[in-house]
């Protein structure tokens, strides 16, 4: 298991009830979260990548088989996941984040930041001998927003921000998430926000396989639930073709 699915364990744990949410009936993976005939664990990847995320996520974030933020960790090695508290601060986390060997920095919108933070917009300057570790906050914008503001341990971090890229053939940016509803059709999925930064990293392969991860999730997801699916109904094929172009294993070819 990878640190977000561990992450999901022990939250559950944690509960003295079971997690009611949209679709509770219905019986899923354990691991990819998805209603079982729709599992895609089969599919998930096997590449590698000099970045690494670090997801700080909101309480029941973790819980809601719809977050996106597991995409990630199916991909990315090096993907670390910890529960958010305002008031009790993990040690790994300082560990990890004064850990030579990773540069961090978070991701967020430059509205939000001051004048004082260091800011890489639209690209990243990435000191010789470290690796990125972007810092991702996990949850609703309304959380993310409480998150940024209230972890002083992060305040000291230089702030990743970016412009994203709009689809081909389209002058408006809108996200591909159907799942759960946003303030407005502008706001990012948490993996949609990872592929763009891989992105700048230079790392546009892992990028792109991300992207199409995140529509074969999208379109499973919405196949296991009562409603009419808006997802790409070409998403595994279009996904197991990018791989096969690629060079890259899947979980099913090991």
């Amino acid at each position: 298991m990878h640190a977000v699915q561990q992450l999901h364990q022990y939250r559950k744990s944690l509960s003295t009830t079971t997690y009611k949410s949209r679709g509770q009936r219905v019986i899923r993976c354990d691991l990819c979260r998805l209603a079982k005939p729709f599992c895609i664990c089969d599919l998930s990847p096997k590449v590698s990548s000099q970045a690494g995320f670090l997801l700080l996520m909101y309480d029941t974030e973790v819980l809601k088989p719809s977050n996106t933020g597991k995409l990630i960790a199916d991909l990315i090695p090096d993907c670390f996941a910890f529960l958010w508290s305002r008031t009790q601060v993990n040690p790994d986390i300082i560990t990890l984040l004064n850990d030579p060997m990773w540069q961090p920095m978070i991701v967020f919108p430059k509205a939000y930041v001051g004048d004082e933070r260091e800011i890489f917009d639209n690209k990243i300057t990435v000191t010789s001998g470290k690796r990125p570790l972007f810092i991702m906050l996990d949850g609703c914008w309304r959380e993310a927003k409480k998150m940024f503001r209230r972890s002083p341990y992060l305040q000291h971090l230089p702030v990743v921000s970016f412009t994203p890229k709009t689809p081909e053939n389209s002058t408006e940016l809108s996200s591909r998430y159907q799942i759960r509803l946003a303030a407005n059709n502008t706001e990012l999925a948490t993996a949609e926000v990872a592929a763009q930064v891989l992105s700048l990293v230079g790392e546009q392969t892992n990028a792109d396989l991300l992207d199409l991860w995140f529509d074969v999730f999208s379109y499973q997801y919405q196949r296991g639930v009562c409603q009419v699916n808006k997802a790409n109904p070409n998403a595994v094929s279009d996904y197991t073709e990018f791989a096969q172009l690629n060079g890259i294993t899947l979980a099913k070819d090991v």
